[in-house]
């Protein structure tokens, strides 16, 4: 369930893992009141980390992404699923060794930076690395593929089945990783979120001893805090809404939910809980009949707390989610990355 803390759980912690789409920006435009919040952070002194998937572009580029909708950032503030990728290789493979890559330049620029060397010939390559690249060529994907089902071994910057682009979600890297497994029939090594490699990397570069990883997606961000068994802030700004929480297990549910990142700055009542009801501020979340029923007045805060406390009772107890169609938190009708 939902942790308690008394204080502003920024207090609890110096590193603030952000995840990027959906939390820091959507599409081309910062969320609102995002970069004054990540200022107020820095001013004091904790450390503030990217964390992305997206193994195509490099953290340089990444930053200048960031810079470019009004986020400060520098290069060394991002952590990118390529960098968690190359660490693995180089530690199981040594300086030197020749990776066959199918991706992009963040991916080659990763490898060369561990001390790799990128490869498109697979003569003397002792591994297969793929990430997000959409140039990649067909012929290149059925070449690995046989090299990998004959015993190269395979690591993936990520398994992420979408992606984001301006017409809409897309298929992600993940769709690849899953044609070349499925065809070779191995498991890839994952590097990126919400496995461990890329959560480690994060910690290990940009320091901190008590992190807290923000993000909007259940089964990458919370998962991925869970892998390493840290806290984690869900955030509403991006693509998880109340039928996502209904159905989250455990491995899934964050420590804390905000609206908003001013969450980060505010501290965190539980809910009173009672067999598959859930009370707080006003507020009493009720799963009957398997409907959600939320009645009462109060912040809308407490209302997330209250409906997602009520529909994990729920889930927990009977192996079913509760049916939220009815459920609706109060205020204004939901945009994408509004606030």
């Amino acid at each position: 369930m939902l942790e308690e803390s008394r204080s502003p759980i920024l207090e609890a912690h110096d590193l603030v893992m952000f995840d990027l789409d959906g939390v820091v920006y959507v599409g081309s435009d910062a969320v609102d009141g995002v970069a004054a919040r990540i200022d107020r952070i820095r001013e004091t002194g904790r450390h503030v980390a990217f964390v992305t998937n997206n193994a195509s572009r490099t953290p340089a580029q990444v930053a200048e992404k960031l810079v470019g909708v009004g986020v400060s950032a520098e290069p060394g503030d991002v952590v990118t699923s390529a960098q968690a990728a190359a660490r693995l290789l180089a530690e199981e493979h040594g300086s030197g060794a020749k990776i066959l890559v199918l991706g992009g330049e963040g991916l080659r620029v990763a490898l060369v930076e561990a001390g790799l060397e990128p490869v498109e010939d697979p003569e003397g390559a002792v591994a297969v690395v793929s990430g997000y690249g959409p140039d990649v060529r067909w012929r290149d994907i059925m070449r690995a593929s046989t090299l990998i089902r004959d015993g190269l071994p395979y690591v993936a910057s990520n398994a992420d089945l979408t992606i984001p682009t301006p017409y809409g979600l897309a298929p992600g890297h993940g769709v690849l990783v899953r044609t070349i497994t499925s065809f070779a029939g191995v498991e890839a090594t994952v590097a990126g979120k919400p496995e461990k490699p890329l959560m480690d990397e994060t910690v290990r570069r940009v320091g901190g001893d008590r992190p807290i990883m923000v993000g909007d997606r259940l089964d990458t961000d919370i998962e991925g805090a869970h892998a390493i068994d840290i806290p984690s802030l869900l955030v509403l700004t991006g693509v998880t809404w109340l039928e996502d929480l209904a159905t989250a297990t455990p491995e899934l549910r964050p420590s804390y939910i905000a609206p908003t990142l001013e969450g980060l700055f505010e501290p965190h009542p539980v809910p009173i809980t009672s067999d598959e009801s859930a009370e707080l501020g006003g507020w009493r979340a009720t799963v009957r009949d398997g409907r959600l029923e939320v009645t009462g007045d109060g912040d809308v805060r407490d209302w997330w707390r209250v409906a997602a406390t009520a529909c994990w009772l729920r889930l927990d107890a009977s192996g079913s989610p509760a049916d939220v169609a009815d459920a609706r938190p109060p205020g204004p009708v939901r945009v994408l990355g509004a606030e």
